[in-house]
């Protein structure tokens, strides 16, 4: 309900869609792992496309990331930076305040990432996510993104166990 009221038509309320954004987001894979990001989105700004009756835009996902773990020596952590391009979709010829979007990019590990009886056998992996979020604000700058994350090698090398985040993001649009 909350969620609805924030997202309801609001007259004069324009959607800022070509602002970059600084974000922070928390996330949780099994057995305890945690990660915290900081992040900065940059759009494409010429470029948009119709798509279902909505407009289809795209955005650099600029983020470094914190991922602690218990290992076998104990509570690890591990630095991860990463690039993604995404593609986000409004209803409503992109007058929505609710999106869905998708993308897959690269991330760089500063050590081989552990985590319970799972090890990672590279340190470049590939970082893919959906998620759906709401914008709201007088300008509509805010923004809560609920995403799903899978990070992997791709089979480059085994192992290859992967990583699945859930994770919660609030980005303020500039």
């Amino acid at each position: 309900m909350l969620l609805a009221a924030l997202a309801a038509p609001a007259g004069a309320q324009s959607l800022d869609t070509d602002s970059p954004s600084l974000y922070f987001q928390a996330a949780r894979a099994r057995h305890g792992n945690d990660a915290w990001t900081l992040g900065l989105t940059l759009p494409w700004r010429s470029w948009s496309r119709p798509l279902w009756g909505g407009e289809l835009r795209g955005h650099w996902d600029l983020w470094a990331s914190q991922w602690a773990a218990d290992g076998p020596a104990g509570r690890t952590h591990t630095t991860v930076v990463g690039l993604s391009p995404t593609l986000r979709l409004r209803p409503d010829q992109g007058r929505s305040a609710w999106f869905m979007e998708g993308g897959i990019g690269a991330s760089y590990m500063d050590r081989l990432y552990t985590a319970g009886d799972k090890a990672f056998s590279t340190r470049f992996n590939f970082a893919s996510h959906i998620g759906v979020g709401v914008n709201w604000g007088a300008r509509r700058q805010h923004e809560l993104v609920l995403r799903l994350q899978h990070v992997s090698n791709a089979d480059i090398k085994k192992p290859n166990p992967g990583e699945d985040f859930v994770q919660l993001r609030y980005a303020l649009h500039f």
